[in-house]
């Protein structure tokens, strides 16, 4: 390839931290999964050990993580990505979906059972109470949390947002936020997380006191976490001096922003480290 050819393959090519925030998979998943040969790199830097993708990896990066939330086994998504034959890959699908309706047929007679034990004469009840919000297991609030939280990065890079689609951006940073605080509490570092994405998008419409207070709620997470990666500590802190940028207080964002770096200085993963340096270097300051 020469040097133009060159330079035009690299410009498509994108950061971890950044294919990450498109695909929806996290820094850690896109390790296993490129482990596993289920989804590999395009590039690996032999000095740095950074790896960059290419744009087209995008789409099936985005069809694993929806296949993963449809709880189907790794080996099984590889099987079906591996094939073009719609015959094979329609076949592995129907088998996932066949186990699942097992499952739910199970459950239904669980509850059935357990019912009649509780109460073997009572009908259901009418009433005059208002309905509560239907149940939703754990699984489904994860894909909406995650979901949403791509949708809402989705439109960060959207140029020339209309007003309804900033509102839609508002509305679905906070909803993935609230889906977040449903999950199990293993998942509870994505509480300080959801807080982050809320402040920058705040942050982007100008709107610095509800960007301070999100960025603040994400440390108090954080702060509430004895295991807090660095990472995720220095994100916060990042949160903090864009909120304080954006609401004209400069000295406070340079405090901030050197804390951050402090911080991220501790983190020994240098692909975690590389998505809060590129949010560090856009600082508005």
């Amino acid at each position: 390839m020469d040097e133009a050819g060159r330079r035009v393959a690299d410009e498509d090519l994108l950061t971890i931290g950044r294919f990450a925030r498109l695909s929806g998979l996290s820094i850690g998943a896109l390790r296993h999964y490129d482990e596993l040969d289920l989804l590999r790199p395009a590039r690996v830097d032999r000095f740095t050990g950074y790896r960059a993708y290419h744009r087209d990896q995008v789409e099936r990066a985005r069809t694993i993580g929806r296949l993963r939330d449809l709880e189907m086994p790794l080996d099984e998504i590889r099987a079906a990505l591996a094939t073009d034959d719609p015959d094979v890959r329609r076949a592995v699908l129907t088998a996932h979906r066949d186990r699942i309706l097992a499952r739910n047929f199970r459950l239904q007679f669980v509850l059935h059972q357990l019912g009649q034990l509780i109460d073997p004469t009572k009908e259901t009840p009418m009433t005059s109470a208002p309905p509560l919000p239907p149940e939703v297991d754990p699984t489904t609030r994860r894909a909406l949390a995650v979901g949403l939280f791509n949708r809402v990065w989705q439109l960060l890079e959207t140029a020339d947002r209309t007003q309804e689609q900033d509102d839609e951006m508002v509305h679905a940073a906070h909803a993935s936020r609230y889906h977040w605080g449903e999950v199990p509490m293993h998942e509870r570092k994505n509480l300080a997380i959801g807080e982050w994405q809320c402040s920058r998008v705040y942050a982007v419409l100008g709107r610095g006191e509800p960007a301070l207070h999100h960025a603040q709620r994400s440390l108090d997470y954080v702060d509430a976490d004895p295991d807090a990666a660095h990472w995720l500590r220095a994100s916060s802190y990042e949160a903090l001096a864009r909120a304080h940028a954006v609401a004209g207080q400069r000295d406070e964002a340079f405090i901030w922003k050197a804390k951050a770096a402090e911080e991220l200085a501790k983190e020994p993963d240098k692909d975690d480290r590389e998505i809060i340096e590129q949010d560090l270097a856009t600082l508005p300051i």
